[in-house]
C-alpha cells in the first residue's frame, strides 16, 4: 500500500500550526491591570455648572455640598446665606434648588436679587447655545439679558447689606411694617 505523501502534509500543517498557536499563547505576556487608586473626588459643583454650559460663577464660594438627580434636580447647601454684588445685589439662601439642564436652570429657589428697593425670586437662569457673551435671568415675568463674564469666576460671600443705604431704610421698615421685605 503506497501512501499519499499529501495526507502527511496536511497532518504536519495541522501539528504545526498548533503548536504555533499553543506556543504563541505560552509566551503572550500578562496583561497587567492596573493599580486602582483611591476613587476620584467628584466634581465640585463649579464644574458641574462648566459642563452644563454654565458659569461657574453663579454660585458663591461658600458651598459645603450639592446632590444632583438623573433628573436634573439639585440642592446646594451654602455655609450661611449670604450676598454677593454683581451688576445687582444678589442674596443667596443656605439652600439652593432647581432643575438644570445644559445651558438652563429652571424652578430655582433660593436666589433672589435687588430691584429698586424689592428682593425679587430669580425663577431661571439661561445661556445662549451656543455659549455667548450674554446671560439671561428671569424674575417673575420680567426676562433680563446680563453680561456673562461676571459670572465667569466664582465670588466670595458677604454677610450682609453693607452701606449707609441699610441703615436710612432699616427705619422705614420697622415703621411701616414691611418685613416681609428686605429693602436697601
Amino acid at each position: 500500500m503506497v501512501e499519499n505523501p499529501k495526507s502527511h502534509l496536511g497532518f504536519s500543517s495541522f501539528l504545526l500550526f498548533f503548536f504555533a498557536i499553543a506556543s504563541l499563547s505560552l509566551c503572550k505576556p500578562a496583561l497587567s491591570v492596573p493599580e486602582r487608586g483611591p476613587d476620584p473626588s467628584p466634581p465640585t459643583v463649579y464644574e458641574i455648572l462648566a459642563q452644563y454650559g454654565l458659569p461657574s460663577g453663579l454660585l458663591p464660594d461658600s458651598v459645603t455640598g450639592y446632590t444632583l438627580s438623573d433628573d436634573g434636580r439639585f440642592v446646594v447647601e451654602l455655609a450661611k446665606p449670604c450676598y454677593v454684588q454683581f451688576d445687582y445685589l444678589v442674596y443667596y439662601e443656605k439652600k439652593i434648588t432647581g432643575e438644570l439642564g445644559y445651558g438652563y436652570i429652571k424652578d430655582l429657589e433660593g436666589i433672589q436679587v435687588q430691584r429698586f428697593f424689592f428682593w425679587l425670586n430669580v425663577n431661571e437662569i439661561k445661556t445662549d447655545l451656543p455659549p455667548s457673551d450674554s446671560i439671561y435671568f428671569q424674575v417673575g415675568i420680567i426676562n433680563k439679558k446680563l453680561r456673562a463674564d461676571q459670572f465667569k469666576t466664582v465670588h466670595s460671600c458677604r454677610k450682609g447689606v453693607s452701606g449707609s443705604c441699610q441703615n436710612s431704610w432699616k427705619r422705614f421698615v420697622e415703621v411701616w411694617g414691611f418685613t416681609d421685605f428686605v429693602l436697601c
